[in-house]
């Protein structure tokens, strides 16, 4: 039995002390051995061998487990093992609102964030034909909800998250936008705009762009019409024009409220749904709250990323290497624990179980790039750095896929498998032959297998790794952790890497690491091209960029992105709105990813 201590850092030890262990645990390995053997009990066979392997993937942070996955698993404790979930459509009339409302709660009780498209409301100002009343619009809505988060979740050492999306042709989109320029409110909320290809090519052309909404039952047009396919709808709807505006005036006020207040976020929602495995039966139109995961309704994020510093050989010799066969052979266990996880997670609702079990998508990723390029002596901003990063995830995928296929042949294809519809997806029609000729003869269990996650929270656990596919923020920070109590506590801590590093008795700083924000943004944005084409799911990135940097280089950075086929964009700038939140005594303005946000 190893008898070593895992942690080289006391904040690490701090974030499992608060929000991993068990009681009576005396140290990280009991957890891992809890988890293990909770995970395990989904085996019919085995379950003592199964659980000894899942716990040797789980030692010394080779393979980090969502964080719920974490704090629930083999405890009396009646919470969810599903990071976020993306919840069930809100149908517009009062009832249905408010049953969403509680379905939230419920959901948010158990520790799972939670996802919304509030595309469904009627716009502000449009009267209800049965009770004469005068609907007062989505973002409206958003403020309930909001405050519900904030009580439900007022103590303790995690704060609520949600994302919101809406539609960037919903009429009130301009409100939406514009919602976060009061610093006060929306503060559980992560904002998205829905921007189609449609949507694009009228900014391009700076044509004139219809804010509509879908007629309701009974009503009459009263004006031109426009067909659309609406949130929630299999089939296009007859949808009433409310106003014209210029594409491109509507792009700019998105993008000048990014620069200023760092939200709203945008998703690439066309590509989005060519790209789902299960395009021809769900439209998604949300993401869980930090938006790696699409999901349907009722859907939910079973999450884990792989440690890609623990699988460096000679980490800063002239002949470091990435030990691939190591990788994939974790990711290939990694699946099977992640499967595991849909039978012994307990749900908040049983809609979101029906929905788990019936397509069985789970989000395996990656974390520590950045640190494990430091420790194979790649600069991030690279060529070098992103063909590494692409072989690796090319590796997790291939492995993972076939490990999927294998579960497959095992247990049984997830319900929802459908051969020709799968294999006629935009992702996996890039899959390697041999594994769409052995998902052709045997079927797949897993609708999704891949997703990058923030992974902030169960970095820093592990030794506070670079976090997701992010570059090292800083050799050296300060950090506030979040306390059982509701107040932050400040440590003051070293990159992973550099630690390494120090440990070897060398001087100043490892001479290929480069922070954040000595990276021009668009190295940020290749990084992100070179691994989504590998990711069935979605990447959660933020590129970090100067408080300076000219609006129209940051506008440009938005149009990159959606030339690069990405599937969202979060450009984050430093900017006096978040700033004045920062500033307060009594807490901080909680943005997308943050450790507290991630329900992690």
């Amino acid at each position: 039995m190893k008898t070593s201590d895992p942690f080289s850092m006391e904040i690490s030890r701090h974030i499992w002390e608060t929000r991993y262990r068990a009681a009576d645990e005396p140290d990280i390995r009991a957890s891992w051995r809890r988890v293990a053997q909770a995970i395990a009990q989904a085996e019919t066979d085995g379950r003592e061998q199964w659980a000894g392997r899942f716990a040797t993937l789980l030692d010394d942070f080779r393979f980090l487990p969502g964080g719920r996955i974490l704090a629930g698993a083999g405890t009396d404790r009646r919470v969810t093992l599903f990071n976020c979930f993306v919840m069930g459509e809100i149908s517009d009339d009062l009832e249905h609102i408010f049953e969403a409302l509680k379905e939230g709660a419920l959901t948010m009780q158990h520790g799972g964030g939670v996802g919304y498209d509030f595309s469904t409301l009627r716009p502000a100002g449009t009267v209800a034909a049965a009770t004469g009343s005068i609907a007062s619009g989505p973002v409206s809505f958003m403020h309930i909800w909001d405050a519900m988060c904030a009580t439900l979740l007022s103590t303790g050492a995690r704060r609520g998250a949600m994302m919101a999306t809406l539609r960037g042709d919903h009429p009130d989109i301009e409100t939406f936008v514009e919602a976060k320029r009061n610093p006060a409110v929306l503060r559980h909320f992560n904002l998205s705009v829905l921007v189609s290809d449609a949507f694009m090519a009228a900014v391009a052309d700076n044509a004139d762009w219809p804010l509509v909404f879908p007629l309701r039952a009974g009503e009459t047009a009263g004006g031109p019409l426009v067909e659309r396919r609406w949130s929630g709808s299999a089939a296009p709807l007859p949808c009433r024009i409310a106003r014209v505006v210029k594409a491109r005036d509507l792009w700019q006020r998105i993008l000048r409220a990014a620069y200023d207040t760092a939200e709203p976020g945008v998703l690439f929602i066309d590509p989005i749904n060519r790209e789902n495995t299960l395009h021809d039966r769900e439209i998604l139109s949300a993401t869980n709250p930090c938006g790696e995961i699409p999901l349907p309704p009722y859907g939910a994020c079973d999450l884990g990323s792989l440690n890609l510093t623990a699988f460096v050989v000679s980490p800063f010799g002239a002949d470091a290497r990435l030990d691939f066969a190591a990788l994939a052979d974790a990711a290939t266990l990694a699946v099977r624990f992640l499967d595991n996880v849909i039978d012994v997670s307990r749900y908040p609702l049983p809609a979101q179980a029906r929905e788990a079990r019936v397509k069985r998508r789970i989000g395996l990723g990656i974390t520590g790039l950045a640190d494990a390029l430091v420790l194979l002596g790649l600069r991030y901003d690279s060529d070098a750095a992103r063909q590494l990063a692409a072989q690796a995830m090319q590796t997790v995928r291939d492995a993972a896929y076939r490990a999927s296929i294998g579960l497959a042949r095992e247990k049984g294809t997830f319900p929802a498998f459908d051969r020709d519809a799968f294999l006629a997806s935009g992702f996996a029609l890039r899959l390697p032959p041999d594994i769409r000729g052995a998902i052709a003869a045997h079927g797949i269990r897993n609708s999704h297998v891949l997703a990058i996650a923030p992974a902030g929270t169960i970095s820093l656990l592990a030794n506070n790794l670079s976090s997701g596919i992010e570059p090292v923020f800083s050799a050296e920070a300060e950090r506030r952790v979040l306390e059982a109590d509701g107040r932050y506590r400040t440590h003051r801590v070293v990159d992973y890497a550099v630690h390494r590093w120090q440990q070897q008795g060398r001087a100043g700083l490892p001479p290929t690491l480069i922070e954040a924000q000595q990276i021009d943004p668009l190295a940020h944005l290749q990084m992100q091209a070179a691994l989504q084409p590998l990711v069935d799911n979605a990447i959660s990135k933020t590129i970090n960029v100067a408080a300076d940097i000219p609006f129209e280089r940051f506008k440009d950075l938005y149009h990159q992105a959606h030339a690069l086929g990405l599937k969202g964009c979060t450009v984050f700038r430093p900017n006096p709105i978040t700033g004045a939140i920062l500033s307060e005594p009594d807490g901080e303005r909680v943005r997308c990813c943050g450790i507290e946000r991630e329900a992690d």
